[in-house]
């Protein structure tokens, strides 16, 4: 039998240890990339659909060249590729990490635009998924961020190229956000919670005017109103409506028709 040295013992242990720290999991392939290398594959991987490549390469960059100028450009671009992977938190952080590292960046505005478009999306559909839950317990908070995110994009940069587009979506949370308000007014309403019902429509109307939720929101003002037997509160609201509405659905064919009145949407 061959005599095992210690020589040859300390060449096993040396020859295991090196086999050890060189595991598959721990090899990167980015190992000496420079930035505009990272920059470029991690942009590739994105147009490919590979988010959480590209996010792994932005990172990287950053991390390696903090200071470099696709550094700037990899923050940005990361905040998108969360979007893109549905990781609305990531996403939203790195959208606000941009606009305070650099406000005054060239594409700063894209920033905004891309934290109001995070959250429209991520409350999108508010109005169609309100039938099948509990109205008095959604949160319409991302919707709310949203308009406030939009709106401060087109107050700073009212020429950006994602203004109009920011003014449109605007629009569309202002209607959702108000229509909102009367779904759970009317949640109320049909409980017999009629001061909270009353309080919910006035908000719609003193929060969201001239939006399509003031009809509604008008009739079942004057609703709960007439519960409460607040008359004189009642018929101010009744004449409103009136005015404003004198074809109204809610006053041709509510009180008088054989279905009660909220079965009429």
């Amino acid at each position: 039998m061959a005599k095992i040295t210690l020589r040859s013992l300390a060449v096993i242990g040396a020859l295991l240890l090196a086999g050890c720290s060189a595991t598959p999991d721990e090899y990167d392939e980015t190992a000496g990339w420079n930035a505009q290398r990272l920059y470029s594959e991690a942009k590739e991987s994105m147009s490919d659909g590979g988010y959480e490549r590209a996010i792994q390469m932005f990172e990287k960059l950053e991390a390696r060249y903090p200071y470099g100028r696709y550094a700037q450009q990899a923050q940005l671009e990361v905040a998108y590729a969360y979007y893109k992977s549905n990781e609305t938190a990531s996403a939203l952080a790195a959208c606000d990490r941009f606009i305070k590292l650099h406000p005054n960046h060239p594409n700063v505005d894209y920033a905004y635009y891309l934290k109001g478009l995070v959250n429209f999306n991520e409350d999108l559909g508010l109005l169609g998924s309100l039938a099948n839950q509990d109205l008095s317990e959604r949160d319409p908070r991302a919707s709310q961020e949203a308009f406030d995110t939009f709106r401060e994009l087109v107050q700073r940069f009212p020429d950006s190229r994602y203004a109009d587009d920011s003014r449109q979506r605007m629009q569309y949370l202002v209607n959702a956000l108000g229509q909102y308000e009367v779904h759970v007014a009317r949640y109320y309403f049909k409980r017999g919670a009629y001061l909270a019902s009353a309080n919910r429509a006035q908000t719609a109307l003193t929060s969201y005017p001239q939006t399509p939720a003031t009809e509604e929101a008008l009739y079942l003002l004057t609703q709960a109103y007439d519960k409460l037997g607040m008359t004189q509160l009642r018929d101010d609201a009744a004449r409103v409506l009136n005015q404003n509405f004198p074809n109204s659905i809610y006053l041709s064919g509510g009180p008088q028709s054989d279905k009660p009145w909220w079965q009429l949407w």
